[in-house]
């Protein structure tokens, strides 16, 4: 049975971009639930749990936005405030070597989980990726993701790579675990489980 969409496929994409961190993070944990057919984490320190294969998942995915146009400075502050909500920033996957972009995948506690997934929200598509959390440093599939082992100053165990237009090639080749477009990524979200 499946539940009414309350949106197109395109407010969905547009919501998406809209929110803040961590509720981007939220749905991303929802929607690789649903593909994976998992369930919810052991514990806090990781965010899914595959039953069949006793993995721990951690889920990380970020928006990508072209690079502002104005930098903040105390000279342009007001400014640069009045153009974020009119500034269109989304990128197309089909144009991801025409922007400068940066994702950050921060947070990563390798020692947590078992497998990561991460993602890139594109204004056409989500790219998500699978990486083992020993290949993050090793790096075994030759993928070098450029992960750094440590995020903020006395965060042990904890680290974060960027995915950018430098980068982002060596995740595709490699990581690459499955693409959606926004009308899939509705059905997934609106369909009963």
């Amino acid at each position: 049975m499946r539940r009414e969409a309350a949106v197109d496929a395109e407010k969905l994409r547009d919501g998406i971009f809209a929110l803040r961190t961590r509720r981007v993070g939220s749905v991303a944990e929802c929607m690789v639930k649903r593909l994976l057919k998992c369930s919810l984490g052991r514990n806090l320190f990781h965010d899914l749990y595959d039953d069949s294969l006793h993995h721990r998942i951690e889920v990380k995915f970020s928006v990508v936005q072209k690079k502002a146009e104005r930098t903040v400075t105390e000279e342009t502050v007001v400014r640069c405030i009045e153009e974020a909500t009119a500034e269109k920033r989304m990128v197309a996957f089909s144009q991801w070597h025409q922007h400068e972009f940066d994702c950050n995948i921060q947070q990563v506690k390798r020692k947590e989980f078992d497998v990561l997934y991460y993602g890139l929200f594109f204004s056409d598509c989500i790219k998500i990726f699978r990486i083992v959390s020993k290949d993050i440093k090793e790096n075994r599939r030759g993928g070098l993701i450029y992960y750094s082992d440590f995020q903020h100053k006395g965060n042990v165990g904890e680290g974060q790579f960027h995915i950018n237009p430098q980068t982002l090639q060596t995740h595709l080749d490699n990581y690459l675990h499955k693409t959606l477009i926004y009308e899939e990524l509705l059905q997934l979200l609106t369909c009963e489980s």
